[in-house]
């Protein structure tokens, strides 16, 4: 459990670093990377294309694997359907990242950096998490 926990902290210090060199970080960055019909930034397009074509890699090497390499099993995801609570999360997602140029990953790193934005951004998103938790069940 131990190296399971130190090789999930260095996978994330890894992550939050890329973050922070790539850009994705900075809001302002991020919603030129949005407006695609003014002066767009494709910085962020090569950064997530190069991010994806690593996810594509580490895929499909997971899917030949019952367990990790530190033993651990490997659950890949079964649901395949687009259904419209899918399709308005991705579109409430996709609104609130334009509109402050932040999502969740780049959020927690800006705690780290101490930037007033993460400390509006995080308490609004747990805020939204828990608002979801209440109406879900009213949902269907």
């Amino acid at each position: 459990m131990m190296l399971k926990n130190i090789i999930g902290l260095l996978a994330g210090l890894l992550f939050g670093f890329g973050l922070l060199i790539s850009g994705m970080t900075d809001p302002v960055k991020v919603q030129g990377f949005l407006d695609v019909f003014g002066a767009w930034d494709i910085s962020l397009a090569l950064v997530m294309g190069g991010g994806l074509m690593v996810a594509i890699v580490g895929v499909q090497l997971a899917k030949r694997q019952r367990s990790s390499w530190i033993g651990s099993p490997i659950d890949m995801p079964t649901k395949t359907t687009i259904n419209s609570k899918l399709l308005i999360g991705a579109m409430l997602f996709g609104i609130g990242w334009g509109l402050v140029g932040i999502c969740p990953g780049p959020g927690i790193v800006l705690l780290g950096t101490g930037q007033w934005q993460a400390y509006v951004f995080i308490p609004a998103m747990v805020i939204g998490m828990f608002i979801y938790q209440l109406l879900e069940p009213k949902l269907g």
